[in-house]
């Protein structure tokens, strides 16, 4: 379907010169979306793959386990579509105080993220619908330490921002002026609320991810609360009981076609070829997360069933395993403090867990030593691998 672009342009001065910033028009788009058979059939999909996923954390022994590394997966990937160069276990380390092989701000924004979704989901629980108030709150998270800290976290915007270029004048995209993104933003709550009339789960998260990104209320982070919005509806709506979709992961795959379908929408008005990349990447991270769990269900089965044979030994062996399943790269000292063994117990597990080749030492050293449970590290880190360096 054709249509004009989705909002209107307006002339704005800045730095000696003038030009035009895009005020996007109001939700749901007019004319209506264009459902296609195939279209439907493509959302149809997308909602049976959420579907299967939201009924994996029921079959999950303890789902709480998992979600410590689907929500930092997520934040890695999602990161990473901003040039962020930290990878899974950069992560892990820096949680436990390691030295790093990466900038620090890089792993402090991808732990911003995981803090932020964390404080987001609280707030949801606690009673707050998706708003202003909880964009700002989450926002302010987001920003509180690190590269963008100094860029009025928790605040929208109060000057103009430009995405490409070195000035509006030659970017690649200039959002609305400071003046207008209060009143947009209050339109995009009242669409996330079902006003001025009620939209499905799916379809909402997917046109309110482009109106965020278009309206880019704060001087940073847009990107990265953009695609969290999305995971927050999804759970505050119960289509998902757990965080356990990482969306980033196919668009930072498919990252030059994301940013050419947003801008496409602008430029005319078709919503159409954004829903169908949109319901592509549910369909395809739904079910690879699925297959991740089952992957990480079968080694966990497998490992146990070694560990079980070890006799007297296998009831500490076993409950440092289990606590190796949320944190998987961990010291000897957070494992004495996550389980309340004995030093002398957890290193004589360490080494039973070593010798059947399911954890492996980092370092070489006799204090503090660093374990890794490698094999559940790489089954989680699919797709967030970084470049040789």
């Amino acid at each position: 379907m054709k249509r004009e672009f989705q909002g209107r342009y307006v002339i704005i001065s800045t730095v000696g010169e003038k030009a035009q910033a895009f005020v996007p028009a109001n939700l749901p788009p007019r004319p209506p979306i264009d459902w296609t058979p195939e279209l439907r059939n493509k959302f149809d999909q997308a909602l049976l793959a959420l579907g299967r996923l939201d009924s994996v954390s029921t079959l999950l022994p303890d789902t709480s386990l998992f979600l410590y590394m689907y929500v930092r997966k997520e934040a890695v990937l999602s990161s990473m579509i901003e040039g962020t160069q930290s990878s899974l276990s950069d992560l892990l380390l820096y949680e436990l105080d390691q030295e790093l092989g990466v900038p620090l701000d890089d792993v402090r924004e991808v732990s911003n993220y995981v803090a932020a979704l964390d404080h987001g989901l609280r707030l949801l629980e606690g009673g707050l619908p998706l708003s202003l108030r909880l964009f700002r709150e989450i926002h302010g998270v987001l920003l509180t330490k690190g590269r963008g800290s100094g860029l009025t976290p928790g605040e929208f915007r109060r000057s103009q921002n430009w995405i490409g270029g070195t000035r509006p004048g030659n970017a690649a995209f200039v959002p609305p002026p400071a003046e207008y993104v209060l009143e947009c933003m209050s339109r995009l709550e009242l669409f996330l609320h079902d006003q001025p009339e009620p939209t499905p789960v799916l379809l909402k998260a997917a046109l309110a991810h482009v109106q965020f990104e278009t309206i880019h209320p704060f001087l940073d982070g847009n990107g990265r609360l953009g695609r969290l919005l999305i995971t927050l509806l999804l759970c505050e709506q119960h289509v998902l009981r757990q965080p356990m979709l990482y969306l980033s992961l196919y668009f930072k795959a498919h990252r030059q076609y994301y940013y050419e379908l947003l801008n496409t929408v602008r430029l005319t008005g078709d919503w159409e070829a954004w829903l169908d990349f949109f319901a592509e990447a549910v369909i395809v991270t739904a079910t690879q997360a699925v297959e991740t769990a089952q992957q990480l269900l079968d080694l966990i089965n497998r490992d146990r069933d070694r560990i079980m044979d070890l006799g007297r030994a296998s009831a500490s062996t076993l409950q440092i395993h289990r606590a190796l399943m949320e944190h998987p790269i961990a010291t000897s000292r957070s494992l004495v403090e996550k389980t309340g063994l004995t030093p002398a117990t957890v290193n004589k597990s360490l080494a039973h867990l070593e010798q059947l080749g399911i954890v492996k030492e980092l370092t070489d050293r006799k204090r503090n030593r660093l374990f890794s449970y490698a094999d559940y590290i790489e089954i989680m880190s699919l797709g967030t691998e970084l470049p040789d360096r």
